[in-house]
């Protein structure tokens, strides 16, 4: 079988297995992410094996580091897994809300409300995670879906995705709605993003070059996830100990995720004491500092900042560093070089801040707290599909909500249009 027929087999079971979806009780749904969920917790012994491997083969393959910590699963981490899927599984059931209704002056009602939008493509790297929580969000939300995992986490990716298909199966549901489109063939992945009438939407994540190969050939809706160029401006009515916690944790908790801070913003009215211990703070954390001019005569250890530093996601314990005046100056510079992901504000200046957050065209953004919350478990959606940064459909942690559209019910008594 050729790429493109494949493909369309597997869409075609898809799309047969979202009729029996969008059907389902929630009741039924929720069962079979609980039971997916269960079988993850029973398979964690096997699930640390062939991560292990896919880790091991990875780094004989010579990944980056940031990749190969987004790849690495340990108990810790598929224990929050099996938990995202039970909070999924908790959540309202978005399909059949009533958005809005009204009536018109000729008697018909209208009501507006969410259904699936269908048959969805997830094409990812190295996360297997991914797999778990887009099949959660699918199966919640009534859709099915076509997951393109990289080769790099296949072992671990095979594994989840018996898991969940293991409660599909124990609550009744077809097994198709969520199936695996084979790694290592780019040729299947050209067919996804071909499959019009047959893919309803394709949602990349990755780096630059798979986003841009994605959003370049598509022929699908696409919605995309970007870099995560994200700032954290320190005005000068920062408190200190506020500025410091949050800077380090925005940076340093985990670097290779996508909500880290990249760029680092000083007031230049700020106190050269605030600026100096939030520079100090960093540099002792092992983070290097490419600074403009005006830090590197605050912290010694910092080096000097190339044009491009601005624009780089490092994913990495390195972070770009440069005084700006005021919040003015921080909102032109992040509309300069960020990339609409998550961007913070720390300040005790409320109006400063209603500022920032008014005028930062961010998916997300965070006044006096970590950009690290750019996660859908913290927004309270049990986990997220990707975090969205353009503007049509939906922005930032993509969920149940944001897997729905809507149709509009007309219900009349015998009208007809003059």
């Amino acid at each position: 079988m050729d790429a493109q027929a494949e493909i369309s087999a597997m869409a075609l079971a898809a799309r047969a297995a979202v009729t029996a979806l969008a059907a389902a009780p929630t009741a039924t749904k929720a069962a079979a992410i609980r039971a997916g969920a269960a079988q993850i917790r029973r398979q964690m012994a096997a699930l640390l094996i062939a991560n292990a491997e896919d880790v091991a083969a990875a780094r004989d393959a010579g990944i980056s580091a940031a990749l190969l910590d987004r790849l690495a699963l340990d108990e810790k981490r598929i224990e929050a897994m099996a938990e995202g899927l039970e909070t999924v599984a908790g959540l309202t059931d978005p399909v059949g809300e009533s958005i809005k209704s009204w009536t018109q002056p000729n008697g018909l009602r209208f009501e507006r409300v969410r259904v699936p939008l269908g048959v969805i493509g997830i094409i990812y790297e190295s996360r297997p995670g991914v797999t778990a929580d887009a099949a959660a969000l699918c199966i919640m939300s009534g859709n099915a879906c076509l997951l393109r995992g990289g080769s790099e986490a296949a072992r671990s990716n095979r594994l989840l995705l018996d898991c969940v298909r293991a409660g599909l199966k124990a609550a009744g549901l077809p097994e198709a709605a969520v199936q695996m489109v084979p790694p290592g063939d780019r040729a299947l992945v050209g067919a996804m993003l071909g499959a019009h009438g047959l893919i309803d939407i394709i949602i990349p994540r990755g780096g630059k070059g798979l986003v841009a190969r994605v959003q370049a050939e598509a022929r699908v809706p696409v919605l995309a996830h970007l870099d995560g160029i994200n700032h954290v401006y320190v005005d000068a009515s920062a408190d200190m100990a506020k500025a410091v916690a949050i800077t380090l944790n925005s940076k340093l908790r985990r670097t290779a995720v996508c909500g880290a801070m990249e760029t680092l913003l000083l007031d230049r009215a700020a106190a050269p004491a605030l600026a100096r211990a939030v520079l100090a703070a960093l540099a002792d954390g092992g983070c290097e500092l490419r600074a403009d001019a005006a830090a590197q005569a605050l912290e010694p250890r910092a080096i000097a900042a190339a044009p491009e530093d601005f624009d780089t996601e490092y994913l990495d314990a390195m972070a770009s560093v440069a005084v700006v005046d005021g919040v003015e100056g921080a909102i032109a510079h992040i509309a300069a070089h960020g990339s609409d992901h998550t961007d913070a504000i720390v300040a005790e200046d409320a109006a400063v801040a209603e500022r920032f957050l008014g005028q930062v065209d961010s998916a997300i953004v965070l006044w006096n707290a970590s950009t690290q919350f750019a996660d859908g478990g913290e927004f309270g959606f049990g986990a997220e599909i990707g975090i969205a940064t353009g503007r049509l459909h939906a922005r930032g942690p993509v969920a149940l909500e944001g897997l729905t559209t809507y149709k509009t019910l007309v219900r009349g008594n015998g009208q007809v249009r003059p």
